[in-house]
């Protein structure tokens, strides 16, 4: 879908949320305002409405009439930060991305992903799965303490090529005591496109779909 398309598409759902709403509390502002002025029209003259009941039903009036205006100004508050972030977002495009996540995408014959280790890990346990949730690949290594990058061939368990593609990783670091160590994995690729079909601009970056707000670093090509 067009990028224009995409983004007319995601304001015009928020809009309509928020239309929606406002129109609620109009109408619930209306049936007050409505009673309010019946109930002064009809009052007996020998036993007028009470002035304290009175100023709290003005005090009600007024703070719809403030909820009204407040849901207009959060309105606009949101469709100017949705199109910040859709244009920021589509400023992405051609640009490699790195995002916090466990998807790469394998194609010509590699899939990368860059990961952190707390400490050295001896004992690595590594599972790579397709988009079935199939292992495909699963092998046992060392893995060094710091920012390091795992690189897949794409050959699989059995020896055959895996088609280009999303796959997930999954590493079980493990100390020489086999005690667990903390490791946190992120993908890298180029952005090939953006969807604003959601809440949150969502890059598209081969196969895989990845949060804008997960996203850690940019760097041209």
């Amino acid at each position: 879908m067009p990028l224009d398309a995409l983004s007319a598409s995601g304001a015009t759902t928020t809009s309509a949320g928020l239309n929606k709403s406002k129109a609620s509390i109009a109408e619930n502002f209306d049936t007050f305002l409505s009673i309010l002025t019946t109930q002064l029209k009809n009052q007996n003259p020998l036993e007028p409405l009470d002035t304290n009941q009175f100023t709290q039903q003005l005090v009600q009036f007024t703070s719809v009439e403030q909820q009204l205006k407040t849901n207009e100004y959060l309105e606009a508050l949101i469709l100017a930060n949705q199109s910040v972030g859709q244009t920021q977002a589509t400023s992405f495009i051609g640009k490699t991305v790195t995002a916090s996540g466990a998807n790469s995408e394998l194609s010509g014959g590699q899939a990368e992903w860059s990961y952190s280790l707390q400490a050295d890990a001896p004992k690595a346990y590594i599972s790579i799965r397709d988009q079935s949730g199939r292992t495909v690949f699963s092998e046992q290594t060392s893995l060094g303490a710091g920012e390091n990058t795992y690189v897949w061939d794409g050959v699989t368990n059995d020896g055959t090529s895996a088609g280009d593609g999303t796959y997930s990783i999954t590493i079980d670091a493990r100390n020489e005591e086999g005690q667990y160590v903390p490791v946190s994995t992120q993908t890298t690729g180029v952005v090939d496109g953006v969807d604003f079909g959601s809440y949150e601009p969502i890059l598209i970056v081969g196969g895989a779909r990845v949060k804008m707000s997960s996203v850690n670093s940019v760097s041209a090509n």
